[in-house]
């Protein structure tokens, strides 16, 4: 069966052509999507876990944030990347925005009908030459509107967006008071403890794990509350019930004496004396 003309080099996976993608059918597009690969072999080592933690981070970050914000934003970490003709690529942080955030195996660009918007590169101790040259290059020529880098070695945040004079390349983002601006996500990124956090102004963006305590210390606030409270009505039930109690008593007392003035009055009767008259002292 025909694929345009199209055929899958398993040594070195690409997407078709655009031109080969619009000849194909329907059917032989969604077949050469399947047949791409959604797991690579690496090309570098891994950095272990000074490089996944502020992945993880960042990429917790940011899906809690636009989850909140109602943003359809599509973030994923190491997924292979297929541009029309062009050698795949992972990036360790990726970012498409206003599409469908259900998670996937690859990314095919002719598929998805959008490349990239944000690609984040975390350099340690592989290839950083990688990051921070060829993949400027590489990445501007691809149209992404956005890179940024965590340099770990250097400690520091390098960025860059596309320059709108020059297409196909970038320009610097320059810090301002040690924030870089992503006009892409609509936030600040910011080098803190060997990671990137972000900033929406001067709210932080919390991380998933701080955003877990936040919610345990709130839940364990109502807790509390509850707790309080049930103890407050149980203390005004028994003391509810012992004024009922003491209520109870003091009507049987007053009972049990109208019963004793009761029988005392017919004693009195029963010897010819009437204890409705007035007492003789008190006639004076």
């Amino acid at each position: 069966m025909g694929l345009s003309g199209y055929a899958l080099d398993p040594a070195d996976p690409r997407a078709p052509t655009h031109e080969q993608w619009e000849a194909m059918s329907p059917a032989e597009r969604e077949r050469v999507v399947q047949m791409l690969p959604s797991e690579l072999p690496r090309r570098t080592a891994p950095e272990g876990d000074l490089h996944r933690i502020p992945k993880e981070k960042a990429t917790g970050a940011l899906g809690e944030f636009f989850r909140r914000m109602g943003r359809r934003v599509y973030l994923s970490a190491e997924l292979p990347v297929y541009y029309p003709g062009e050698p795949w690529f992972a990036p360790d942080l990726i970012a498409v925005l206003d599409v469908d955030p259900d998670a996937r195996d690859r990314w095919v660009v002719s598929a998805e009908g959008k490349g990239l918007d944000f690609v984040l590169e975390i350099t340690l101790s592989g290839d950083r030459r990688k990051d921070l040259e060829k993949n400027v290059a590489r990445y501007a020529s691809l149209g992404i509107p956005e890179y940024f880098i965590l340099d770990l070695r250097a400690q520091r945040i390098v960025g860059y967006r596309l320059d709108s004079e020059r297409p196909g390349s970038y320009t610097a983002i320059v810090p301002q008071a040690g924030r870089w601006a992503s006009g892409v996500l609509g936030l600040d990124l910011v080098m803190e403890g060997g990671r990137i956090r972000f900033y929406a102004g001067s709210a932080e963006l919390l991380e998933t794990d701080e955003l877990i305590g936040r919610l345990t210390r709130m839940v364990d606030g109502l807790v509390r509350k509850q707790e309080d409270l049930a103890r407050t009505l149980e203390e005004e039930r028994r003391r509810a019930s012992r004024l009922e109690e003491r209520a109870s008593s003091a009507e049987e007392r007053a009972s049990s004496a109208e019963e004793r003035a009761a029988r005392l009055a017919e004693r009195l009767r029963a010897l010819g004396v009437d204890p409705d008259e007035p007492d003789p002292v008190d006639r004076g």
